[in-house]
């Protein structure tokens, strides 16, 4: 799958985000990484082919996520769905 990285200073936690192009909530978790200067990959699920869908899918429900955009997972153990800065800043100890 095409994730995309995005660099930063803090590489303690590996920070995935699932997100879609057109979502306003997306933009804002990964603009308040980058900010917060998170290294962390992205993949906008919305621009993928559909078997890549069906894969991500499977992957947020086995960690036990619903289908809802963004989805944040935090060392493979932390499920965050949606724009929480106060579940991102405990996850990440920031």
């Amino acid at each position: 799958m095409p994730f995309s990285k995005v660099p930063g200073k803090k590489t303690e936690h590996k920070v995935i985000v699932y997100a879609l192009s057109t979502c306003v909530w997306c933009k804002m978790t990964k603009q308040f990484l980058k900010d917060n200067d998170i290294a962390f990959e992205f993949i906008e699920v919305d621009m993928t082919e559909p078997e890549e869908k069906e894969q991500i899918r499977q992957q947020i429900k086995s960690k036990g996520g619903n289908l809802n955009y963004p989805t944040i997972i935090v060392d493979d153990k932390k499920l965050i769905t949606g724009f929480r800065k106060d579940l991102l800043k405990e996850a990440l100890e920031i």
